[in-house]
């Protein structure tokens, strides 16, 4: 959830902008809090043949009830162009659509807002640039970290890595009970992330947390639907519900 920011030129698609972000929300702290259950973050490492749009449409299919485009290494215009191949699916399902990193990739777009870590576009510029119906989710590794976002107008947290993953291998590692921590201590919603899978969910017990953000385990699926409905399953016991 937390990469470099990349920027490419906002060219004919900044007029088309506005009218956009009129499409985008309104969410309420309630839909997000409830998008936290099962938050997938697309990785196009584990595509195959298969193309970004399918596995989206598996993962919501499968009860993923927010989407995370997550692209490392492409242009703000190469993101916004993969963008409007996934809102629609995502609007269709009334799921949260958000990108990462890429404030100016949000903006044109009309993704429903941003991902941002604790070394990106800081959360109150991205709240100024996407407005106020715009969700903004930052990542923190700590209470202090937590706190701060929270003050700075964060919708929710993204909290991890709490394992090991290829993903992230240079996360910092998040203990269970810094992340009870951080859900005792904001009043936001908090989504835990970092080799998160079947094996691992049922740890999440007792911690307070709103859900699991997931990427391979998700998305190195085949087929993704089954395991995607797998996983709620068992992120639902973990939670109690």
């Amino acid at each position: 959830m937390e990469d470099a920011m990349t920027h490419g030129t906002a060219g004919a698609g900044a007029a088309a902008a506005p009218e956009r972000q009129r499409a985008r929300g309104p969410w309420t702290p309630e839909d997000i809090r409830r998008g936290m259950f099962l938050y997938a973050v697309t990785d196009r490492a584990w595509l195959g043949e298969r193309t970004l749009a399918q596995c989206v449409r598996e993962a919501i299919a499968g009860g993923a009830t927010f989407v995370q485009l997550r692209e490392k290494h492409l242009s703000t215009d190469e993101i916004v162009a993969e963008a409007a191949e996934l809102i629609p699916l995502c609007r269709a399902a009334r799921v949260p659509f958000l990108i990462d990193d890429d404030v100016e990739a949000a903006r044109l777009s009309g993704a429903d807002g941003v991902h941002v870590g604790q070394s990106d576009t800081a959360c109150a510029e991205a709240r100024r640039i996407l407005g106020p119906d715009a969700i903004i989710g930052v990542s923190a590794q700590t209470v202090e970290a937590a706190l701060a976002a929270e003050a700075a107008g964060a919708d929710y947290l993204g909290v991890g890595a709490l394992f090991g993953t290829p993903t992230k291998p240079d996360a910092v590692d998040v203990t269970f009970e810094e992340l009870a921590r951080i859900c005792a201590a904001v009043s936001i919603p908090v989504t835990a992330i970092g080799g998160l899978n079947l094996k691992t969910v049922g740890q999440l017990a007792g911690t307070g947390v709103d859900g699991a953000a997931v990427v391979s385990a998700i998305f190195a699926a085949d087929p993704i639907e089954p395991a995607t409905r797998a996983l709620a399953d068992a992120v639902a016991a973990a939670l109690g519900r």
